[in-house]
């Protein structure tokens, strides 16, 4: 049975992308665009400086805004229009199982398991994976200040944990992108060819895409 996509969630580690592919496909399917809201949080900036301090207080923010985003979304908008945003609620627990201790951890698992029962799940994933390599290419390039101190490392812990989340992802039908020789920021073909693969009506369970070559695995 075909389903039509209409509510597509990207994401992808730091750098990956994310927020610059939903807006170029906010700008060709319309609809809504929900952006995470980074920048507001008002601890990011001393997590960098000081993880282990902040890690939690930084992780409450972020989960509590994007629980009140996703929840502000009307079925109707959902049925009626596209929806695209540039991360999944359930994102929020790899950084909180990377950054958050124990006792921390618990709390925190109990809240968003609590939370996750409220909200739409998206039509489609698309997980932009990356090297590492890149991805610090990326974060340079853009010149975030709270970014500088990010450490090759860092983002190679991240990119191993999203790896390993979206490995066991099932809760929707879930599009892998290898990026890592895709600019579909500079090149319009290479957008062309990705939002059609994203809009098809047919997605299986798991697919993976690169340019120019696909292969897809039924799981």
């Amino acid at each position: 049975m075909q389903h039509e996509i209409r509510y597509i969630a990207i994401e992808g580690v730091i750098g990956a992308g994310k927020t610059s592919l939903a807006r170029l496909l906010h700008e060709r399917l319309r609809g809504q665009l929900v952006l995470e809201k980074f920048e507001d949080n008002p601890f990011l900036n001393r997590f960098y400086q000081n993880p282990e301090r902040y890690a939690f207080q930084t992780q409450l923010f972020f989960l509590l805004t994007r629980y009140k985003q996703l929840q502000a979304l009307s079925q109707q908008e959902l049925f009626d229009e596209f929806l695209i945003t540039d991360y999944i609620f359930e994102k929020d627990k790899i950084f909180a199982h990377l950054n958050l201790q124990d006792d921390e951890l618990h709390l925190y698992d109990q809240l968003a398991a609590n939370m996750e029962k409220n909200l739409a799940r998206p039509d489609l994933v698309v997980y932009l994976q990356s090297s590492v390599d890149r991805l610090m290419q990326n974060i340079r390039q853009r010149g975030r200040d709270f970014e500088r101190t990010m450490s090759k490392k860092y983002i190679r812990d991240l990119n191993d944990a999203y790896n390993y989340f979206f490995f066991r992802y099932k809760a929707a039908p879930l599009l892998i992108v290898n990026t890592t020789e895709l600019d579909f920021v500079k090149h319009e073909d290479h957008l062309d060819e990705l939002i059609r693969e994203i809009l098809k009506p047919d997605h299986v369970a798991v697919e993976y895409y690169t340019p120019m070559s696909r292969v897809s695995r039924d799981s």
